[in-house]
């Protein structure tokens, strides 16, 4: 059996802990946050995700899930200009940082009177540009999309629980439609070292 590269081990060594102490969900991923921006700023992990295949057509790489906890740790790597979709993560918690390149960080708020299930209407709310070592904690149900930079990009994120299969919904901002669906593909993935 393979060794865990000891960054991502220590990672999840920790969030154990944080787990195991504090009940609350928002108040485990406001704690594992500068974790998060510790590991992203890893020099070691930086380089090593040079290798790391695309994860273009809604796909995430799959590297841990906790049994105990559910916490789930992924990674995508984007193409140069990818552009995101518009979506939430339903009931999960996200925390997503920048491992390699930049990103811009997307927040939308919904200004609709919530009466249908299809149709939404969503404005952007904020912008901020991802670069390594920037964290974003994205609450429940809350609507945003990553954006690709000018050269491929990398990123680590931490959800309260592993996607795939809860539904989630994607908006349209021009048409108000709302998609739902589940999420990305799992890719499991290694990172041995």
């Amino acid at each position: 059996m393979s060794r865990r590269m000891p960054a991502l081990q220590a990672f999840i060594d920790d969030l154990r802990a944080i787990w195991a102490s504090e009940p609350d969900m928002g108040a485990r991923m406001e704690r594992a946050r500068p974790l998060m921006e510790t590991l992203v700023r890893n020099r070691e992990l930086q380089a090593r995700s040079a290798d790391w295949p695309s994860t273009e057509g809604r796909k995430n790489l799959l590297l841990y899930v906790d049994e105990e906890h559910e916490f789930a740790i992924n990674a995508v790597v984007r193409v140069p200009g990818r552009k995101g979709s518009v979506h939430d993560h339903a009931h999960a918690w996200v925390l997503y940082g920048v491992l390699d390149g930049t990103e811009s960080l997307e927040r939308y708020e919904r200004i609709d009177d919530r009466s249908r299930e299809d149709f939404a209407q969503v404005r952007m709310t904020s912008v901020s540009m991802g670069t390594p070592g920037k964290v974003d904690l994205v609450p429940p149900f809350d609507i945003h999309a990553e954006q690709g930079g000018p050269t491929r990009s990398v990123a680590m994120i931490l959800r309260s629980t592993k996607l795939g299969s809860i539904t989630q919904r994607q908006y349209d901002p021009v048409t108000g439609e709302v998609r739902p669906g589940p999420g990305p593909t799992q890719i499991p993935f290694e990172l041995t070292g």
